[in-house]
């Protein structure tokens, strides 16, 4: 039976040719190819090349060509279905299993294409016959041969292909395509692109699966639409001319990721052909993945409006827990109201590449993101800007990159304001007494008893305070409370304690004597130590929920720390293989804390 295109393809993505033939033969790199001795036949000079570009293999001396199923068949003696199953083996791949489903979705598919090859094709040679069009697309200073190249078409008001398309193909086939949807009050069908210019989205194989239509009249319809999802269209899995653009991964690391099909275009005509867009979508983690299987450093380029910016903040915190030192991601500043379409005609080719060249890398651009309105005077601003600086690198999965980014994260933080600006700063937010700016003297002893505690420890306090004297509060939240670690064995007994109360495994008379018996004195202490007693009194329910999430939070990032202290502590004594190893598992189970 067939495997599936697809199937085969993504083999052919996940290895280079150069690594399943260098197995076999000795390859050196040439240019833009390796060379090596024919497998085919004994020589001394080396005929046979290897193109990781265009996938395939060529040996002059036999004419021997092809691809690294062709080239396994060959040398190795195996069977088409055997040397598959090797090398999706050696893809990380689970071998491929056949059924029904799979040879009625290959046909449906093969239906498919042939749909949008007949769109594609009759709706190109409509474009030359409609000036309107014509002159569009020269405005936005398109060619020919780039109208060609990307096989624009334009789509007539009220064609009549519909009509065409019923001759070879069912009704519901056609609708399957999602090229047509139907009228309700008229109960024909109504062709989706009408009056717009079709941009072919195309599959890494080069297949037209789907379209990006851009509207040519002044109109209150949307500008730009895109075809619906499909069973074999999934905009969060697709790119807009990943396919001509993959050809360049022999030559860059960098791609340009920008919004639109006339950005991309634009760029693409101008000389710069590594770029993509995600059709309409926010850049998806399926996408990223795609885009690192051909270029580990991708360059998003959003417009500069409003809008755009927003889309690229999204961006970045959604795919900063993905990097790691193999794969990054950049982002690059457009001037504001400006995209690349714009810049690159206003500006030219090299005037783009030299702004490409002031990029950022994604967490810089994330720390300039969160800093830039920032009152470096405020304490309290710095106290919450820290937090959730902690927290986005905190979601990063490469545990030893988390590491050295929020190392580098805090000693930016540290220089945000010298230290004699804070001493002065935090003078403001001292409580004076109105007749003669000196502290309360209640202030002045609550704060020389509380000397005696470490930060840990109040937090420490305040949250058995919460859990003692709100009970209703602390019942929501008891899983997260017991994943924490409290410094003595005193609290985090007594906090267990409570919890079992809590969740109904201990009596309440039984409650009572046992807190009485063996944490009387504890409780004592917590109520004279914690600042929360005329705090919660005055604080609606949700705030007082807030207030108990945030004094957890700063109690998991202790824990968080102190257990990495731990645990590289115990691997610079033993640095043994076993020991190395039992560290990595458990630095990766902290990933999840």
């Amino acid at each position: 039976m067939k495997y599936p295109k697809e199937y085969l393809d993504e083999i052919k993505l996940r290895l280079k040719v150069s690594q399943v033939v260098g197995k076999t033969v000795q390859l050196k790199k040439r240019g833009k190819e390796y060379v090596g001795l024919s497998p085919f036949k004994n020589e001394k000079s080396p005929s046979f090349t290897v193109s990781d570009e265009k996938e395939f293999y060529h040996c002059f001396s036999t004419g021997e060509h092809g691809n690294i199923f062709d080239f396994l068949v060959k040398t190795k003696s195996m069977g088409f279905g055997e040397v598959v199953k090797v090398l999706a083996a050696e893809a990380g791949m689970t071998p491929y299993k056949f059924s029904n489903f799979d040879e009625k979705k290959e046909k449906k598919f093969k239906t498919y294409k042939n749909i949008y090859t007949d769109y594609s094709n009759f709706f190109y040679s409509e474009l030359f016959n409609n000036n309107e069009a014509i002159n569009y697309l020269k405005k936005r200073g398109l060619s020919k041969q780039t109208v060609e190249e990307f096989a624009l078409g334009y789509v007539p008001w009220k064609n009549n292909f519909y009509e065409t398309l019923l001759k070879k193909y069912t009704e519901e086939e056609i609708n399957s395509s999602g090229l047509y949807y139907k009228n309700d009050k008229t109960g024909k069908y109504t062709d989706r692109f009408n009056s717009r210019i079709i941009f072919p989205v195309k599959n890494l194989s080069g297949d037209t699966i789907a379209f990006g239509g851009r509207i040519i009249k002044e109109s209150k319809m949307a500008k730009y639409i895109n075809s619906p999802e499909t069973d074999f269209y999934k905009k969060g899995n697709m790119l807009f001319n990943l396919d001509k653009a993959k050809s360049m991964r022999s030559e860059t690391d960098q791609i340009i990721i920008v919004e639109g099909y006339m950005d991309v275009i634009s760029l693409y005509s101008s000389g710069i052909k590594n770029v993509v867009s995600n059709s309409g979508t926010a850049l998806t983690e399926n996408q990223i993945e795609l885009i690192w299987k051909f270029f580990s450093e991708p360059v998003v380029c959003l417009d500069g409006d409003e809008s755009g910016q927003k889309a690229a903040s999204r961006i970045a915190e959604r795919l900063l827990p993905l990097i790691n030192e193999n794969n990054k991601i950049y982002f690059s500043m457009l001037p504001n109201g400006e995209d690349p379409d714009d810049f690159i005609k206003k500006n030219g080719k090299l005037n783009f590449l030299k702004l490409l060249d002031q990029k950022k890398i994604i967490q810089l651009y994330i720390w300039d993101l969160y800093s830039a309105n920032l009152d470096k005077n405020d304490p309290f601003a710095i106290s919450k800007f820290e937090k959730e600086i902690k927290k986005k690198c905190f979601a990063i999965k490469d545990e030893t990159l988390k590491k050295y980014i929020l190392e580098d994260f805090l000693e930016r933080i540290k220089n945000l304001t010298p230290l004699q600006n804070f001493k002065k700063n935090f003078k403001k937010y001292k409580i004076y007494n109105k007749n003669n700016f000196k502290l309360l003297n209640e202030t002045k002893a609550l704060h020389l008893q509380k000397n005696h505690l470490n930060r840990e420890q109040l937090k420490e306090y305040s949250v058995l305070f919460i859990m003692l004297n709100y009970k209703s509060i602390a019942e929501s939240r008891t899983e997260e409370l017991s994943e924490i670690n409290f410094s003595t064995k005193e609290c985090e007994e007594l906090k267990n304690l409570i919890i079992k109360h809590l969740l109904g495994g201990l009596e309440k008379e039984d409650y009572k004597n046992k807190m009485n018996k063996n944490f009387e004195n504890l409780i004592k202490e917590i109520e004279k130590n914690s600042n929360l007693t005329n705090i919660m009194s005055k604080k609606e329910t949700s705030e007082k929920q807030e207030l108990l999430d945030e004094l957890m939070q700063d109690l998991k990032e202790m824990n968080h720390f102190k257990r990495i202290e731990f645990l590289e502590g115990e691997a610079a004594k033993n640095l043994d293989e076993s020991s190395y190893s039992e560290l990595m598992k458990l630095k990766s189970q902290l990933n999840g804390e």
